[in-house]
């Protein structure tokens, strides 16, 4: 054979081998409890066979996959995600969720070992929790404790839900369940948290739904991560009640403040996405204008007045006494009261607006005003979200300001 022959059956040689071996993939190492994904190959009367991939193959029950009338939903190359049950005769036994179809206690119980995910019907709440029928007749409890993610506060609104579970106590050879829903969501939650700690950041806009509301804030969830929105961060006005602006289950566009996964504080701003009252300030609150206002804090300086949510002006005491040495702001006026004022100075820059009680009209028509803001106790204020009602002082200020224009 000359050399050149040889050359060429050794490289034919060479290239059958790596088609073999290209060919040839180890078989699946799985331990129980894994989760792979596999094709379904074959489908029979009872059973649902599957491809592992490198010469590996499974089963699972095909009762598994049907629903009420007995009918399923795949077809053969299909491709399901499975969990290793188990393995009996040499042959590998898979699950989708333990607990669909009809599922012996012995699947159970291998289930509970291996830490895979078991399916079942909320039956009813008894003391401490709910009774909970896994596959067939099998009983078992979840505690009020491991239900959902949060304090149960309406128990009836899980009966007759069917849900995943965790079994946590598998006893007296499965006459004693115990299982945990919370496990399987926080387990979610976790695998969540993850993806978001590489898509969020600081400054960004994110969507979320409020899961519950507290005196100091909002707590919403996006997507599986929980965070706070503080009063402060409510609206731009004072906030005194959070429920006249949010309820639970209230989808809400917010700004992330603070990111602080180790210690999970996740901070939102919902004020951050509304319009800043500040901004059209400029046009409203020139020098000199007259506006309506509430008085909404009393302190030894003054008097923080706001003219509409989100902008407080200060009424200095020295402008409060209309000529007379007062001690206290209180000896005047009371939180709460709806006033006439005027602006004295606007900072934009600083967002300050100084106030000021003098109209320059003619000493008794200051002695007027005064006297009727000193008494003026049952006008309907502010509601922080709108400013538009101030009563009988709105007509006297109208009036007023009726004569300053003639």
């Amino acid at each position: 054979m000359s050399e050149k022959e040889k050359s060429n059956e050794d490289r034919e040689e060479k290239s059958f081998s790596e088609l073999l071996d290209e060919s040839y993939k180890a078989p699946v190492k799985l331990k129980l409890g894994d989760k792979t994904a596999a094709i379904i190959f074959k489908i029979s009367d009872e059973w649902v066979f599957l491809d592992l991939e490198g010469k590996s193959e499974g089963c699972l029950s095909k009762a598994e996959l049907a629903d009420e009338n007995g009918d399923i939903a795949v077809s053969e190359g299909d491709t399901l995600e499975v969990f290793f049950l188990s393995e009996a005769n040499g042959e590998m036994i898979f699950t989708t969720k333990v607990g669909k179809g009809s599922v012996d206690k012995a699947h159970l119980e291998d289930a509970y070992r291996n830490r895979i995910p078991v399916e079942g019907k909320v039956e009813k709440e008894i003391k401490g929790g709910f009774s909970v029928k896994l596959s067939g007749s099998v009983q078992a409890f979840c505690p009020y404790s491991q239900m959902g993610l949060r304090r149960v506060e309406n128990a009836e609104q899980y009966v007759g839900v069917l849900c995943p579970f965790m079994i946590t106590e598998f006893g007296e050879k499965g006459r004693n369940i115990v299982l945990s829903n919370r496990a399987i969501l926080f387990e979610e939650q976790e695998k969540k948290k993850g993806v978001l700690k590489e898509t969020l950041k600081e400054g960004s806009t994110v969507n979320g739904t409020v899961t519950s509301i507290r005196d100091f804030g909002a707590f919403i969830d996006i997507d599986g991560a929980e965070g706070l929105i503080p009063i402060s961060e409510i609206g731009w006005g004072r906030v005194e009640n959070i429920s006249d602006y949010l309820s639970v289950g209230q989808k809400v566009e917010v700004e992330i403040l603070k990111l602080d996964w180790e210690n999970k504080k996740l901070s939102f701003s919902l004020k951050a996405k509304l319009p800043d009252p500040w901004e059209s300030s400029g046009l409203k609150y020139n020098d000199g204008s007259i506006h309506p206002g509430k008085v909404s804090r009393l302190a030894k300086f003054g008097a923080f007045v706001t003219l509409e949510p989100g902008i407080d002006g200060l009424l200095h005491i020295s402008r409060i006494g209309g000529g007379k040495r007062i001690n206290h702001p209180g000896d005047v006026l009371k939180t709460g009261q709806a006033i006439a004022v005027k602006v004295e100075k606007l900072d934009m820059e600083n967002k300050k607006i100084s106030l000021i009680m003098d109209f320059d009209e003619s000493a008794e028509d200051e002695k007027e005003i005064f006297e009727n803001v000193k008494n003026n106790n049952d006008i309907s204020a502010v509601n922080g979200k709108s400013s538009e009602s101030f009563g009988t002082l709105g007509d006297i200020l109208k009036s007023k300001l009726d004569k300053m224009k003639k």
